[in-house]
C-alpha cells in the first residue's frame, strides 16, 4: 500500500476507535448491534475509490474492537447479588400467622399463649426475649416472661418447667439460652414437654426431624429453610456447604436441606457438606467453591470471603458476631460472611442484621400456633420416658 494509503488507514483507525469507546459507554444498552452498524457506516462514508479494496480488513478490525469493548461493558455492568431481606419475609410470615390466629380464635378457641423463662442478666438474652414477646403481641399471641436470678438451682428450674408443662393455659414454652454454667442445657431442653417445645430442642422433636416426620422444627434452621424456599433458590440435586455443626443450628439446617422431598416432613434433596472448627481452611475453600448454596453458621466474623464463593451462589449468613468498628470505635453486629465483597459475586445473600434473625422470631410464632392447635400429640408415657432420659 502507498504512503497515502497507509495514512488513510491510520486516519480511519483513529476514527473507528471512538465509535468502539462510545459503544462501551452505553450504546449497547439500547441496541446491541449499534457498534457494528455505526462502524460499517463510518467505513462506507469515509472510503472512496481505491480505498474500498481494504473494507474487509477494516470490518474485521472493527468487529475485534466491538467484541473487546462490549465484553468489558458487560463485565462492568454485572449485577450484584440479590440481598434477601429477612425482615420483609418475616413480615409476610407474621401476617400469615396473625390471620391463622384470628381464624383460630373466631372458631371459638382460646388465644395461643407463650411462656418464656429468662435466667440471669445477659443483655443479649433480654433483647432477644423482648423481640419474641413483641412479635407474639403483633400476631395476636398472649405471652409472659418469667424472670429468674442467675443463682437459681437446676432443680428449681426443672420444677418450674414441670409446672408450666402441666398448665393447660400454656401452649408454648421456651427457656432462653444460654443458661448459667451450673445448669445443664441439655437436661433443661429435654425437660420441656415436646408438644410445647416451640424451640424444637427436645430430643423427641430432634429425632422426629431427623426421621423426616412432622415436628416442632428449630426456629433458626426453619427460618433458613423458608428463606431458601420463598426466595425460589433451588435445592434439588444442588451442592450445599453448611459451615458450623451446632446441634441447634448447623446440624438441623443440614438435615432439612439433604433429606427426601417426598417424605412427611419434606427436605431439600441437596448434597450437603458440613464443616466445623477442625476443617482446614483450604478444604473448606475447596467445598465452598463448588457449592450452589453456602450457609455460614460458625460464629466466626468474615469466615466466608469472596474468593471462596463461586459466581452466582446463594449465601445465607446465620452468624451474629459483635465486633468493634475500626472507624467509630463502637461495637456493631456482623455475620460470618464478608458481606460487601461477597455480594459482588454471589447470586443471593442475606445481610446481618436483618437477614436470618427476624425469620427466627417469625418461625417461633408459627411453632406456638402449632402447639396451640395440638397438631403434635405425644402419649404421656413417651413424654415421661423422655424426661427420665
Amino acid at each position: 500500500m502507498t504512503d497515502g494509503g497507509q495514512g488513510f488507514e491510520a486516519s480511519l483507525l483513529l476514527f473507528l476507535l471512538p465509535q468502539t469507546v462510545l459503544c462501551q459507554a452505553g450504546w449497547r444498552r439500547c441496541c446491541p448491534s449499534a457498534c457494528f452498524i455505526t462502524s460499517r457506516w463510518c467505513v462506507s462514508f469515509l472510503l472512496r475509490g481505491s480505498e474500498m479494496a481494504t473494507i474487509r480488513t477494516f470490518r474485521k478490525l472493527c468487529q475485534h474492537f466491538q467484541h473487546q469493548a462490549c465484553s468489558l461493558h458487560t463485565s462492568a455492568l454485572r449485577a450484584e447479588a440479590v440481598v434477601v431481606s429477612g425482615r420483609k419475609l418475616a413480615r409476610q410470615i407474621r401476617e400469615e400467622t396473625r390471620a391463622d390466629v384470628e381464624q383460630w380464635v373466631l372458631t371459638g378457641n382460646r388465644r395461643p399463649h407463650l411462656s418464656v423463662i429468662l435466667v440471669g442478666e445477659n443483655p443479649a438474652s433480654h433483647s432477644y426475649v423482648l423481640n419474641k414477646t413483641r412479635a407474639a403481641a403483633d400476631v395476636g399471641i398472649s405471652s409472659e416472661t418469667i424472670l429468674k436470678h442467675s443463682e437459681i438451682s437446676e432443680e428449681e428450674l426443672l420444677d418450674l418447667i414441670y409446672k408450666l408443662n402441666t398448665d393447660p393455659r400454656v401452649d408454648g414454652l421456651l427457656v432462653q439460652l444460654p443458661l448459667p454454667d451450673h445448669i445443664d442445657e441439655r437436661t433443661v431442653c429435654n425437660a420441656v414437654a415436646p408438644n410445647k417445645d416451640v424451640d424444637g430442642f427436645h430430643v423427641v422433636n430432634v429425632g422426629r426431624m431427623c426421621l423426616d416426620q412432622s415436628t416442632m422444627l428449630p426456629a433458626t434452621p426453619w427460618g433458613v429453610w423458608e428463606i431458601i424456599k420463598r426466595t425460589g433458590i433451588p435445592t434439588f440435586g444442588k451442592n450445599v456447604v453448611v459451615a458450623g455443626r451446632s446441634k441447634n443450628v448447623g446440624m438441623p439446617i443440614a438435615m432439612l436441606l439433604h433429606t427426601d422431598g417426598r417424605h412427611e416432613r419434606p427436605g431439600g434433596d441437596a448434597t450437603v457438606t458440613i464443616s466445623h472448627r477442625y476443617t482446614p481452611k483450604e478444604q473448606l475453600c475447596q467445598h465452598t467453591k463448588i457449592a450452589d448454596i453456602v450457609v455460614a453458621a460458625a460464629g466466626i466474623p468474615n469466615l466466608i470471603t469472596a474468593d471462596m464463593i463461586k459466581e452466582g451462589a446463594a449465601v445465607i449468613d446465620v452468624g451474629i458476631n459483635r465486633v468493634e468498628d475500626p472507624v467509630t470505635g463502637k461495637s456493631r453486629l456482623v455475620g460470618d460472611v464478608d458481606f460487601e465483597a461477597v455480594k459482588k459475586k454471589a447470586g443471593f445473600i442475606t445481610p446481618v442484621p436483618g437477614g436470618v434473625g427476624p425469620m427466627t422470631v417469625a418461625m417461633l410464632m408459627k411453632n406456638t400456633v402449632k402447639a396451640a392447635k395440638s397438631v403434635l400429640q405425644f402419649p404421656p408415657e413417651r413424654i415421661r420416658v423422655a424426661f427420665a432420659s
